[in-house]
């Protein structure tokens, strides 16, 4: 039998997968269900909602790189992709591992167990007809799956054509999803009728939103700012919420830069961007618990609403009536419930569209409220939750290498070519010779008119030099320690070189090392460190 507390009983799940499979079932389920959850907000989740592997769903327009993204991603072509300038990509592609290459197409996809899509079977074969998944072996995803989406299109004519509900689906997928990357074209900026639409059918799901600007490298430095600045603007208005989503600028593709003055910038957009789809598995266990905790917030709203319909209806005459002024009367309703259960606005459905999906249900049939599923779910937030985030911590902590490796994420990770390699304090790492002595001579001018003793400057001679930089006092005190390598409290010329070569370091805008690189160690000072 299920327990109440999982502080008494900690061993009870195995796993975090386990636990939020185990808690949905037994407490968040019945409440879903005897509400009406999966008729107005989601269908009920199952097994393999839980255990899949993170998912990244990609969305744009027709050719701003979608496909080519994931190309570039896997490095790899995958079954059924089309690569073109016009609207290349039909359909919802689902790009996972697999042993053999294949395509699963999708009245055969919602039937399989093991894959989380079975519940896309509502949307019906308009939307199956244009749903596959492309199985193929690739490390990429060994650790997490993407879905390709069709083009969205500009006029109604073509949005009304698709024969289903395509924000819907998107919606579908968004509450499933890790990671939501909305893809725009820096050549040809523009936001369709379709696309604002389907970008307020994410609204709930900001915080899985990343924004990128690719093939910016058809545009030189001065375009791409009113590009950016245009996307912004756009976006702002579209996106309802004072916190700015985060817009990855760069070329996200194998080929050469057509402008590369912004080569710096672009190397340094992906390698932020491949450290953030990186994080996804080690983050897929909390995701799915704040989705969870999201979901059952929903789900109470939803019992408040229904049963606070079901006591305003009459028992025998006038129904219809009723129904329509209650409908009518929604935004009250909300309210009144807001007050009486404080409850945040926030946690509310859409109003027009609760309105629109209440007049197909009969009234009647809705349940009064029991107060014995709400305490059930109270306790599953207020106890199991807790338990079940420590879990996650021990995961984590348990499997601190877990990362999304291979394809494109392998060339940046080591070699000469890995992000900000050569640079700043990286700067002469494959030389032989020191890289601070080519400026020594001029650092040496200015430490013999410090008046050096033994060969040494004290600190508050050192000092008054080093604050010509107008780096704060926090900076300075850590390239001392840096540069201060036989720690005893002075300088020589070597350790004084050293300290003006990272203060250069820092002023170029790169960050200072943690601990002192091998190749900045002075020549003289190397071999008293080898025997330490």
């Amino acid at each position: 039998m299920f327990r109440k507390n999982l502080k008494k009983d900690p061993e009870l799940f195995q796993n975090v997968s386990d636990g939020l499979r185990r808690l949905y079932r037994t407490k968040l389920f019945p409440l879903e269900d005897t509400y009406r959850f999966h008729d107005f907000h989601s269908p009920a989740l199952e097994d393999a909602d839980f255990d899949n592997k993170p998912m990244v769903l990609l969305v744009g327009q027709y050719s701003t790189g979608k496909t080519t993204f994931i190309r570039h991603l896997m490095e790899q072509d995958f079954p059924g992709m089309r690569i073109g300038p016009e609207p290349t990509t039909d359909s919802f592609i689902a790009v996972m591992h697999g042993e053999q290459d294949g395509i699963i197409p999708g009245n055969a996809l919602v039937v399989d167990p093991k894959k989380p899509f079975r519940k896309l079977n509502a949307f019906g074969n308009a939307f199956l007809n244009r749903f596959m998944c492309a199985q193929m072996p690739n490390s990429v995803l060994e650790s997490i799956s993407i879905i390709d989406t069709p083009g969205i299109l500009s006029g109604e004519k073509q949005r009304i054509s698709r024969g289903y509900d395509f924000a819907a689906v998107l919606e579908w997928f968004a509450e499933r999803v890790d990671r939501i990357i909305l893809l725009f074209d820096a050549h040809k900026l523009d936001i369709s009728d379709e696309f604002s639409e389907v970008i307020r059918a994410l609204k709930n799901h900001e915080d899985k939103m990343r924004v990128v600007l690719n093939k910016a490298d058809q545009i030189n430095t001065q375009q791409l700012m009113r590009v950016y600045g245009a996307l912004m603007w756009s976006l702002g208005k579209i996106i309802n919420t004072p916190e700015v989503v985060r817009v990855y600028i760069g070329s996200f593709w194998s080929q050469p830069l057509l402008v590369p003055d912004n080569r710096k910038l672009f190397e340094a957009e992906e390698m932020d961007l491949f450290v953030d789809i990186q994080s996804l598995p080690r983050n897929a266990a909390l995701r799915k618990l704040n989705d969870l905790i999201k979901r059952a917030r929903l789900a109470k709203v939803q019992a408040y609403i229904i049963s606070s319909l079901k006591k305003e209806m009459p028992s025998m005459f006038g129904k219809d009536s009723k129904k329509k002024e209650l409908i009518a009367n929604l935004g009250e309703i909300y309210q009144k419930i807001e007050k009486e259960h404080q409850i945040s606005p926030g946690d509310f459905p859409n109003l027009a569209k609760m309105q629109d999906l209440l007049n197909g249900q009969d009234f009647s049939k809705f349940m009064s409220l029991k107060p014995k599923l709400l305490e059930a779910v109270e306790d599953m937030l207020a106890n199991d939750i807790a338990s079940l985030m420590a879990l996650v911590r021990q995961e984590e902590a348990a499997m601190p290498s877990q990362a999304v490796t291979g394809g494109a994420f392998e060339g940046t990770l080591t070699g000469p070519f890995g992000h900000g390699y050569g640079e700043g304090a990286s700067e002469g790492i494959d030389e032989l010779e020191w890289v601070v002595g080519k400026d020594k001579p001029t650092y040496d001018e200015i430490f013999y008119t410090l008046s050096p003793i033994n060969g040494k400057v004290s600190g508050a001679a050192v000092k008054k030099e080093m604050v010509k930089s107008k780096l704060p006092n926090s900076v300075l005190g850590k390239i001392w320690n840096l540069a201060d390598v036989d720690k005893d409290g002075f300088l020589d010329d070597d350790e004084f070189a050293l300290a003006n070569h990272l203060i250069k370091v820092k002023l170029e805008g790169h960050e200072l090392p943690a601990a002192l690189p091998g190749h900045l160690v002075p020549p003289s000072k190397r071999s008293a460190i080898q025997e330490e």
